[in-house]
């Protein structure tokens, strides 16, 4: 009769072990869903926001064609209709270049700056 009656207290580490990655696995999970229902609540939220800020977007878009097109027949009885509209396009021609070429400019740091690149380039050269 050597059976021995195991006590559950008394488990072996490898027991112990597989119980506390299963229960890390689980809390992990489970940390992963929270943070997935708070985004997924946030963007709920957002979401009629950004429709207003689209919609506001397109509303201002709009009226300043309206701007534009009243300047246009402002100045067409100045100066013709066409030279008005000329005048209307270089303007505004001048202003999408300038804010076209400030855009560009600010993205070129999306790939990181002097520093940046600099220090990985010695990070290259010293592994």
């Amino acid at each position: 009769m050597d059976a021995r009656v195991q006590n559950p207290a008394d488990n072996g580490i490898g027991d112990l072990f597989h119980q506390l990655v299963e229960e890390g696995r689980t809390l992990a999970g489970a940390e992963a869903n929270l943070y997935k229902q708070i985004a997924l609540y946030r963007a709920g939220k957002a979401k009629k926001g950004l429709i207003a800020l689209v919609a506001g977007g397109l509303i201002a878009f709009a009226g300043l064609i309206a701007a534009l097109v009243g300047l246009v027949l402002g100045l067409a009885n100045l100066i013709g209709p066409v030279a008005g509209g000329l005048v209307v396009l270089a303007a505004t021609g001048v202003v999408g270049f300038v804010l076209a070429r400030y855009g560009a400019g600010k993205m070129a740091a999306l790939s990181g700056d002097d520093g940046e690149k600099a220090a990985l380039r010695a990070g290259e050269r010293n592994p």
